[in-house]
Parts: structure tokens; C-alpha cells; sequence
């Protein structure tokens, strides 16, 4: 079905002033979409756990954790959307509201997300900038604070113990994520019982 562009602008503006960005007989599509990215990072999350506790390979864990953390960046536009628009606005911040995300929640940030997201344009800086020492192109699973060696060049590293992911020698905490994300599960589970947000 095609519309005009007022009449869009018109449909845009009544859902923004009178609904907080979405129509209550359209929460239920919310809360499916909530469900499945919130869905998909835990089963992912709990690939690596299952993995990392049977000694699983690098590649095996590492794709599990980069795999979740995907599905985690799609959870998180709901809440804090990569475009600024006024509908986008309205509606995460009446998801926000309704699932108690507020500015600190791990779900915000990108930081992790986009050095995955960007790895091909982080990469080329990265090769720019390091062109000698240890080049280790292949997943690893140590301990976080081998990327503080100062001749060691690692792309991709997962230190399950602590919950870390280094990329490109930078390192992140993805263990607050976790929990975030089950949390967000949890509550979108007994939302989709009715159907509607609270």
C-alpha cells in the first residue's frame, strides 16, 4: 500500500502524540521482535557457556559470543535506535520506560557492537597503524590481559572466565550483557501473554 507523504507525516504525528510511538494493538509486534533478538542472544550466549565448560575450540566460542553480541545490537535499537527520528525517539523511550532500561544499562553500549559491526574499517586502521609484531589473525581463548603485551596483535580473543572479548587488541566486558539481555527476555515473555506492554 502506498501513501502520500503528508499522509504519512499525518499517520507519524498521531502515533508520536497520542501513543508514545506505538499504537497499543501494535505492542504485540514489539514484544515478538523484543523476543526473538532477546531470544536468539541468550541461546547464543548459552552456546558459549555450554562450550567454553566443555573445552570447546576458539572458533566454536569465539563465533557463539560474536553470534550473541549480533543479536544483542538488534535488541538494543529498540531501546536506543541508530537513527534519530521522532518515531524512533517516542517508541524507545516508552520501551525503555516500560522495561526499566535507563542510561547505564549494557544494552547501550556500542562500543563492542561496532568494533564487530565495523571490523573490515577497524581492521584496515588497525594494519595502518600496527605493521610490526605478533600478528595473531586466528580466535584465541586466554585471559583478557594478553592484549596488554605490547607486540602482540590480536584480532579476535575470548576469555570466558571474565568475560571478556578483545578485538583488535581492544578490550570489552560482555559479562554485564548477559544478564541484561535475560532480564529483557524474562519481562518481554510474560508481556506476550496479553499481548500489550504495561
Amino acid at each position: 500500500m502506498n501513501i502520500d507523504a503528508n499522509e504519512l507525516k499525518r499517520r507519524t504525528k498521531l502515533v508520536i502524540d497520542e501513543y508514545e510511538g506505538i499504537v497499543p494493538h501494535h505492542e504485540a509486534f514489539y514484544i515478538h521482535s523484543i523476543i526473538y533478538s532477546a531470544d536468539r542472544a541468550d541461546k547464543a550466549f548459552r552456546r558459549f557457556e555450554r562450550a567454553s565448560r566443555n573445552n570447546g575450540s576458539a572458533v566454536v566460542i569465539t563465533s557463539a559470543v560474536h553470534e550473541a553480541l549480533g543479536h544483542a545490537a538488534a535488541l538494543s535499537r529498540f531501546f536506543w535506535p541508530s537513527r534519530d527520528n521522532d518515531m524512533a525517539n517516542a517508541r524507545s523511550t516508552k520501551l525503555r520506560r516500560t522495561f526499566a532500561l535507563n542510561e547505564t544499562s549494557p544494552l547501550r553500549n556500542r562500543r563492542l557492537r561496532d568494533s564487530l559491526e565495523h571490523f573490515d574499517e577497524r581492521l584496515d586502521r588497525f594494519l595502518l597503524v600496527n605493521d610490526i609484531g605478533y600478528f595473531f589473525p586466528a580466535p584465541m581463548i586466554d585471559n583478557y590481559t594478553l592484549a596488554d603485551d605490547s607486540s602482540g596483535r590480536i584480532f579476535k580473543l575470548v576469555d570466558p572466565a571474565n568475560g571478556y572479548f578483545v578485538v583488535l587488541n581492544e578490550k570489552y566486558c560482555f559479562e554485564p550483557l548477559v544478564s541484561e539481555v535475560r532480564r529483557v527476555l524474562a519481562s518481554a515473555r510474560k508481556m506476550s501473554n496479553n499481548g500489550r506492554l504495561p
